[in-house]
């Protein structure tokens, strides 16, 4: 059993503190809302009143936060984490951030001799939830071998993309594509409703055809084709559409930096800032269908 404080409850994070507790480690749970704390509780974690309450004497810190300003402030505050982290610690940052703060976060903890990880994740909440993340790991090798085992227990695949940022290189990358496909899926479950193409059959075809990808087969945007899809659920309890502009924000904000043109994001990026306005900011991305359905 290894100690970790594990901060940020929110609905990733919920799934990944309770997946360590589940692999029988002890985790010491803190976030600003008390009902998340329960939560965590009832899951099988032990109750933090703050920050340095939970990683006082941890060998690992994960943290699950909204922003990079959050992951930051959650670090270099006089209460936070550097603050209080053994010098053996092992930092774990699983928040999604620009590169340049994972950069930044990584370069204070070095400071004070404390090792590293940006592991910012794929799969979404119900892979929060079953312990089958996909980790995305940016840091030295020694950070990588040591945080590795903690990543294991709450995902399938733990991936070494590079040195510090790298795991953030990866993820805005990653949900540059997955905003974009997403967008696509929709567009032609649309237009085969519009053609008098029962759901199903095109879901059979198309999950099965060239256009096959993962907003298609893990994450149908119309219900009753992939059961643990937030479609199911009138699309709550998902990926937050505001999040997802968020990701794709910084996606474009790095493709700025390096002189990139990036048309299909630009696009995304206008169409995920109608549909947070028309509907509610925490709804799933995906249920960005309705609004193009209604066009």
């Amino acid at each position: 059993m290894v100690d970790i404080a594990f901060i940020g409850l929110g609905a990733m994070g919920s799934g990944m503190a309770a997946s360590l507790a589940k692999a029988g480690h002890r985790v010491r749970a803190y976030d600003l809302m008390p009902d998340s704390v329960a939560a965590a509780v009832a899951a099988g974690c032990d109750a933090a009143a703050s920050v340095g309450e939970a990683v006082v004497g941890a060998a690992f810190v994960v943290t699950m936060l909204p922003t990079g300003a959050h992951v930051l402030d959650v670090y270099q505050n006089g209460e936070g984490v550097l603050a209080h982290a053994h010098p053996d610690a092992v930092l774990i940052d699983c928040s999604t951030i620009s590169v340049e703060d994972a950069r930044a976060a990584g370069e204070s903890a070095r400071a004070r001799g404390i090792l590293m990880c940006d592991a910012p994740v794929s799969g979404g909440v119900a892979a929060a939830a079953a312990g089958t993340l996909t980790f995305m790991v940016g840091g030295t090798a020694d950070e990588f071998e040591k945080a590795q085992p903690i990543l294991q227990a709450m995902g399938k695949a733990v991936i070494h993309a590079g040195q510090s940022g790298a795991g953030q290189a990866a993820k805005i990358c990653n949900n540059m594509l997955l905003a974009i496909s997403m967008i696509g899926t929709c567009e032609a479950f649309v237009l085969a409703e519009k053609l008098g193409l029962d759901p199903k059959a095109f879901f059979d075809i198309a999950s099965q055809s060239s256009g096959q990808s993962w907003s298609m087969t893990s994450y149908a945007p119309v219900p009753g084709m992939v059961p643990t899809a937030p479609s199911n659920r009138d699309f709550t309890n998902g990926f937050a559409g505001a999040l997802m502009l968020k990701d794709l924000r910084l996606a474009l904000e790095a493709t700025h930096a390096v002189g990139m043109t990036a048309s299909l994001a630009l696009k995304s990026e206008e169409i995920y800032s109608e549909y947070i306005v028309k509907y509610q900011p925490n709804r799933d991305f995906s249920g960005v269908i309705d609004m193009l359905r209604n066009q």
